[in-house]
């Protein structure tokens, strides 16, 4: 294990290494505020503020039980609303395209505090066919933001992002939460959202 530290206090006042994670170095209100305040897409926006990794999570997460021809159990509901919960800890989405880039060093750590993240909520880790249907959520709910959050056409999403399937019409959140159609939420309103979905299936897991 690497000497160095890298050391981030939580709003709870826990520390959390991004080097070395353990599953006790954050609370539920900690991993929501950084996924609020953790943008997507860059931080660019056509809209007065930009698209939290929070809102974006909920969104994948509503897709995937939506498509699914049987009830998902709230331990699926989960792993897809945590899908990106490791950028809420290190407070960075970086595009995709650019990851390549940061090098081995970069994905070691997101991977060590993904498998941190697994460990606390008790995730199973995917099989192929459950992350084959996740990508396609995931994709869905990118092609729809890069067109109504961020101002990307259907034709440029298609062959400049490479994202080979149709934006969304309508937005999956207007019918959960009301509210102006695709409009990004404050980063108070998606923390709250976002830990109110995660207590929800906690509590029914619990149950």
């Amino acid at each position: 294990m690497t000497t160095q530290r890298a050391w981030v206090r939580m709003p709870s006042g826990r520390r959390l290494d991004l080097l070395d994670p353990t599953p006790f170095d954050w609370d539920d209100s900690d991993l929501a505020l950084g996924l609020a305040r953790t943008y997507r897409w860059g931080g660019h926006s056509k809209w007065p503020l930009p698209l939290s990794v929070a809102q974006h999570s909920i969104t994948v997460m509503l897709l995937r039980r939506a498509a699914s021809t049987e009830p998902l159990s709230p331990l699926q509901e989960l792993r897809e609303l945590l899908h990106d919960a490791e950028e809420g800890l290190v407070g960075f989405d970086a595009i995709s395209v650019i990851k390549p880039f940061l090098g081995e060093g970069f994905k070691v750590l997101t991977s060590r505090l993904e498998h941190a993240v697994f460990l606390r909520y008790g995730l199973p880790a995917w099989t192929a066919t459950e992350h084959r249907l996740h990508k396609v959520a995931d994709r869905l709910a990118a092609a729809s933001e890069a067109v109504h959050v961020v101002g990307w056409t259907p034709t440029e999403v298609r062959k400049t992002l490479k994202i080979t399937v149709d934006p969304l019409e309508r937005d999956p959140l207007q019918a959960a939460y009301g509210g102006t159609a695709w409009e990004p939420w404050p980063p108070t309103l998606a923390c709250e959202r976002f830990l109110a979905e995660l207590h929800a299936l906690l509590g029914k897991l619990k149950g």
